[in-house]
């Protein structure tokens, strides 16, 4: 799985329009292996895209959990961490 999709189910506040719809561009980039289609292919990416996100929104409404919602900043502290201990300072 691409390293740049992050997990969007279970933050408070849910994911955004514009975190889902980034979600679905890497995962349509990563399928498509382009970073930008050519203008033949143009439409088909952005319809791709748009029919990605409108999933993922749907999945994402549809989910549920008993775990407590995570908070965004203390996640992005861990990535950090990670991060720090996998490449160094």
């Amino acid at each position: 799985m691409c390293r740049n999709i992050k997990t969007l189910f279970n933050f408070e506040p849910p994911a955004t329009e514009d975190e889902i719809h980034a979600s679905a561009l890497q995962f349509v980039r990563k399928l498509s292996g382009f970073n930008k289609p050519s203008q033949v292919n143009e439409v088909a990416f952005e319809r791709a895209v748009a029919e990605v996100s409108e999933a993922a929104r749907k999945l994402l409404t549809s989910l549920h959990t008993h775990a407590p919602a995570r908070d965004r900043e203390v996640e992005a502290e861990k990535a950090k961490e990670r991060s720090r201990l996998r490449f160094g300072s």
